[in-house]
């Protein structure tokens, strides 16, 4: 697609005001998935089904690895699209799989829905995870603007009740091909047991406008119990009434001081550290219990100390990572309560961001950033940006082979 270069502006300002404009659905942390209930992987070979159970109304199937504006196909790689515009994809994403397929997209101009699928097998009341991963095949700087594709997904009934829609943010062009997992989460009405998933391109025409998608998975997610506090032991030993018939003012004196001396019950104290500096010895008891999924072996293998405590009130809490100082090919992936969220992302001065919400029923987050690289110029440094309600907090951050660093978000009480 290669409009002009007034109109490529034109629409770019457009979708950036539109960006601005629109805030993203936040994840949800403090669950545990379960097995997997559903899995679209688009399957095997060119002769397959296809996988749009709708009709749809501007897009239409092709056979073939480089659809044209319009259309879409289901292929297990590309191979020199466009006179090398397209990134050649030798696989699709789906890990061991033989000639597996991807859905590959070559976005219409005016946008629209490109996938519309039902899916079965669930339960009333319950909260599920949905996941899927992208990938814009477009090379950067081929095109006038970098205009990408912007998707979001709905969720309804099959008789058509909304449940949740979510939208995902820019889909960038990069220079090297890279994958992008995206994790949402939804609660199916009573007595329903379907959703019919839609999926749509918001992003009007463009050169950098495609894209390919893959692993559409859904779970069942168990919230985690909330961590009730358990209050001071009260003391079982009798309160002795001293005689009232021998009024002694020392003896007054002495039962005034004798409530005071019970410092074993009383609990631990908590060290408050400033906002503004960082943290160097933390520990954070108890509240560990919130995690109930297994380390990784990365996190088992290395050191994992604490780089800074939050406290933060309930509320929906943005991190932004960038890359703290040259952009030098540092890579970072990072695991919220021992889950990984971010995989092998490239830190720059584009932020890398996600949301946390933490509330009496997600209480506790810990984050851990690992390095999966050190770039040219080691160790690997960053700088996270923790947005909290009317707070903004800022953590200097470095990771190497050795040792990974630790940020915990806790709920202030």
């Amino acid at each position: 697609m290669k409009p002009s270069i007034l109109l490529c502006s034109v629409l770019l300002a457009l979708l950036l005001i539109a960006g601005l404009l629109h805030k993203a659905r936040a994840q949800q942390g403090g669950c545990v998935p379960q097995d997997l209930i559903a899995h679209i992987d688009f399957g095997r070979g060119d002769n397959v089904q296809d996988f749009n159970t709708f009709p749809l109304s501007n897009y239409g199937r092709i056979w073939g690895g480089c659809p044209t504006d319009g259309h879409y196909t289901f292929t297990s790689y590309t191979s020199n699209c466009f006179e090398g515009d397209w990134f050649t994809l030798t696989e699709d994403h789906t890990p061991g799989d033989t000639d597996g397929n991807m859905l590959l997209v070559n976005a219409y101009p005016g946008g629209g829905v490109f996938f519309h699928r039902t899916i079965s097998g669930l339960t009333g009341n319950k909260t599920y995870e949905l996941a899927l991963w992208l990938i814009n095949v477009c090379r950067l700087h081929i095109c006038c603007s970098s205009l990408s594709p912007v998707i979001s997904f709905s969720l309804a009934t099959p008789s058509g009740k909304n449940i949740a829609s979510f939208r995902l943010g820019e889909l960038e062009q990069r220079t090297s091909p890279q994958w992008r997992k995206s994790v949402s989460y939804f609660t199916m009405p009573a007595g329903e047991t379907s959703v019919v998933l839609t999926m749509q391109d918001n992003a009007i025409g463009g050169c950098g406008n495609d894209f390919a998608l893959d692993d559409i998975s859904v779970r069942e997610c168990i919230p985690l119990q909330p961590i009730v506090k358990a209050k001071p032991k009260q003391s079982t030993t009798p309160v002795v009434k001293k005689p009232t018939d021998i009024p002694k003012p020392e003896m007054k004196k002495e039962q005034v001081k004798q409530p005071v001396i019970k410092t074993a019950e009383k609990p631990a104290p908590v060290l408050k550290s400033s906002k503004d500096s960082p943290v160097h010895v933390l520990t954070v008891p108890n509240q560990k219990t919130a995690i109930s999924t297994p380390a990784p072996q990365v996190l088992r293998s290395r050191a994992n100390p604490l780089i800074r405590l939050i406290e933060a009130k309930p509320g929906e809490l943005t991190i932004s990572l960038y890359d703290n100082g040259e952009v030098d090919g540092d890579t970072v992936s990072i695991y919220h309560n021992n889950k990984l969220i971010v995989s092998k992302a490239r830190l720059s001065q584009k932020p890398i961001t996600f949301q946390l919400k933490v509330d009496a029923t997600q209480p506790y987050h810990e984050l851990i950033m690992v390095a999966d690289n050190l770039g040219s110029i080691p160790p690997n440094t960053s700088l996270m940006i923790v947005t909290a309600n009317d707070k903004i907090y800022k953590v200097f951050i470095s990771s190497s082979e050795q040792k990974n660093a630790r940020v915990v978000v806790m709920l202030k009480e």
